[in-house]
């Protein structure tokens, strides 16, 4: 078994302390820990009441602005699929880009709305919670930026700064803030944080705002504005590497080489010398470190730190480069002493081009599986997982699909998501939705549908014969005898749509009518699933036609039922009954055979009941009836035979 990475977080369980013991039982998504009635020897029998605790793995998919996330995240993860595999990878990278692009803003619209409710909220938990999942998306926003510029959009050489530029301004915004508060004030050149606005315009390479900002200084010292005047042409000239132009990355380094020198010989000749602030500008213009290094809290980050000593020393930093100038700025600018953060770690680990120590250190650090399934679901489309195999028979993206999705079954709405990622593991991933979705509770007969829907779209039988069953049963309990009757026959269940059908001409005998006649007129070839239903369906037909005043079918379809054994014997009264009102006609309904054979089956029907041993749940008056209708059945049979003899002779005559 492999060592684990970290030390597992301890889950403190309130009883635990008191020594009692507990045992535990694993769900799919979180643990039951519960007292037992085990003590230890020496332990005191403690007094009160027992208590269940519910451990949560995943509690973020409560969150009701996270499962936002979830939900948007889940349509571009379906478009995503569809993406045709047979592109050029030139003609795909625009579209994963813009992919990238668009699951960035949908965490970048959750953490607005968190930061908003985290302002806003009077309750103190509910603020800390809102600001702990800000930080959360913020990081992991950062992260998928700079994995987009690295490995997705995979920025050549010139065009790789101007994207980390983007990507530090966007991420570093509070310079915005401070230059709104500096412009804002009564005098801006004066304000105490004029010149960190820019300073930070500077290390941003923000040149332009910049020179806006020290218009505002210069027009405060008219002796000095010659010296203004050089550092903003200084500003302005500074080469900036447009890709879309028709100038080579060469021609650039050459023009860039030509500013810098010219920026180091304003140092040497002490051209700011009566300005410490523009000196300073023009320092880290030229790329000193030790003065970058003084506006750490300026810069805030080591990786700010970074791209803005790429942009003063080396702007065509090529990618296989980065790793270098990321080491040695971590470790110029983080404390030797202290232990780098979780995020400096991915982060370096991104810009050494480990693609897979980002995604097994997010793996750690992170409370979900949300965003290293997702990221690592593009990167694979991106073919930058190829090589990574796991070596229990799945790949790295379908192993943290499944983990995702597995969480997401765990909540009462969002697991209709997990099945369409389930649906994009080819390897395990039926495997993991025909055990998920057993799992679902079917509370309602709605929810019952949905998931019943999912399983025949997928050809999953036995889930749908199982779904039904459990519905057919709880539907019965119930006295739903026409929902039952529904269930059983889509789960093609023999057994039980023969237990409802007896209760059906139970019900009957008792009442004298069907319920659901809807249903039961409806059956079509589902009363072919068992003896009993099509009993039912031909005896409901018979019952239509006598009603449509067809007494000749129903008369026919009525002999066919006992002939053929179709109808129990049970019933065989019941329908014997049926036949007097056809017996009493004036017209003759049943012809002479018709009536031999009604004579035959009331005959076999009444010496089985003298052979059988005597009921003691029927009362004498029932026995009394039982032989009225008899006798009142024997007597209407004799007269319709004389009358079927008469007609038939006078026919043939």
């Amino acid at each position: 078994m492999e060592e684990v990475d970290v030390e597992p977080t301890i889950t403190n369980i309130p009883t635990a302390s008191d020594g009692k013991h507990l045992g535990f039982v694993w769900g799919p998504g979180d643990i039951l820990v519960y007292e037992t009635i085990y003590k230890a020897s020496g332990a005191t029998t403690g007094k009160g009441r027992s208590f269940i605790h519910e451990v949560r793995k995943d509690e973020d998919i409560y969150s009701p602005i996270l499962r936002k996330l979830f939900n948007e995240s889940h349509h571009i993860f379906v478009g995503l699929q569809t993406i045709r595999e047979d592109l050029p990878s030139k003609n795909k990278k625009p579209q994963f880009v813009s992919i990238s692009k668009n699951y960035r803003s949908v965490i970048r619209a959750c953490m607005e709305e968190l930061q908003q409710v985290a302002v806003s909220t009077r309750d103190a938990d509910l603020a800390t919670q809102s600001g702990n999942q800000v930080s959360i998306l913020l990081a992991i926003e950062l992260i998928w930026n700079l994995c987009e510029v690295l490995f997705i959009d995979a920025a050549p050489a010139g065009s790789l700064l101007l994207h980390l530029l983007d990507w530090v301004r966007l991420h570093k915004a509070d310079v915005d803030e401070k230059a709104r508060e500096v412009l804002d004030s009564e005098s801006p050149a004066e304000h105490h944080t004029y010149w960190d606005v820019v300073v930070s315009y500077v290390l941003q390479g923000r040149m332009d705002e910049a020179r806006q900002m020290l218009v505002k200084q210069a027009n405060l010292q008219p002796a000095a504005r010659s010296m203004y005047k050089l550092m903003d042409n200084l500003l302005s000239k500074m080469p900036i590497y447009n890709p879309g132009s028709t100038q080579t990355l060469t021609e650039f380094d050459v023009k860039w080489r030509r500013w810098h020198d010219e920026v180091d010989r304003c140092v040497q000749d002490n051209s700011f010398a009566s300005s410490r602030q523009l000196e300073l500008i023009c320092k880290i213009l030229v790329g000193d470190e030790d003065t970058l290094l003084e506006h750490k809290e300026l810069m805030s980050t080591w990786y700010h730190f970074l791209v803005t000593r790429l942009l003063f020393s080396h702007p065509t930093v090529k990618p296989t480069e980065l790793h270098y100038y990321a080491q040695s700025c971590m470790a110029m600018f983080l404390d030797p002493r202290s232990v780098p953060e979780p995020l400096d770690s991915i982060l370096l680990a991104a810009f050494e081009f480990d693609i897979h120590q980002v995604i097994k250190d997010c793996s750690i650090a992170l409370n979900n599986w949300w965003f290293v399934a997702h990221l690592t679901d593009l990167l694979d489309h991106c073919k930058l997982l190829q090589s990574h195999n796991l070596h229990f028979g799945s790949n790295l993206r379908e192993f943290l699909l499944l983990e995702y999705a597995s969480g997401l079954f765990t909540h009462h709405s969002l697991w209709q998501l997990a099945v369409d990622y389930f649906d994009h593991c080819p390897e395990f991933g039926r495997v993991y939705l025909e055990l998920q979705i057993e799992r679902v509770p079917l509370d309602t007969e709605r929810k019952a549908l949905k998931v019943l829907r999912i399983c025949e779209q997928r050809q999953m039988s036995e889930q749908v014969r199982s779904i039904c069953k459990i519905m057919a049963k709880r539907a019965l309990r119930n006295n739903r005898l026409g929902s039952a009757l529904s269930w059983s026959i889509r789960a093609k269940d023999a057994a039980f749509a023969t237990l409802i059908s007896e209760r059906f001409l139970q019900d009957y005998c008792v009442r004298g009518t069907f319920s659901d006649l809807d249903l039961i007129d409806n059956l079509g070839p589902a009363m072919l699933l068992s003896d009993r239903l099509t009993f039912l369906g031909k005896y409901r037909e018979f019952h239509k036609l006598y009603e449509e005043k067809r007494f000749t079918e129903a008369a026919k379809l009525l002999l066919s039922l006992m002939t053929a054994k179709i109808a129990p014997r049970s019933f065989w009264m019941t329908l014997l009954t049926d036949a007097l009102p056809l017996l009493e006609q004036k017209e003759v309904i049943f012809s002479a055979d018709q009536t031999h054979e009604l004579m035959f089956c009331l005959e076999e029907l009444t010496s089985s009941a003298k052979t059988a041993a005597p009921s003691l749940d029927r009362s004498m008056q029932e026995e009394d009836i039982e032989v009225t209708k008899v006798e009142l059945l024997r007597l209407a049979l004799a007269r319709n035979l004389a009358m079927a003899i008469v007609k038939e002779g006078t026919v043939e005559a």
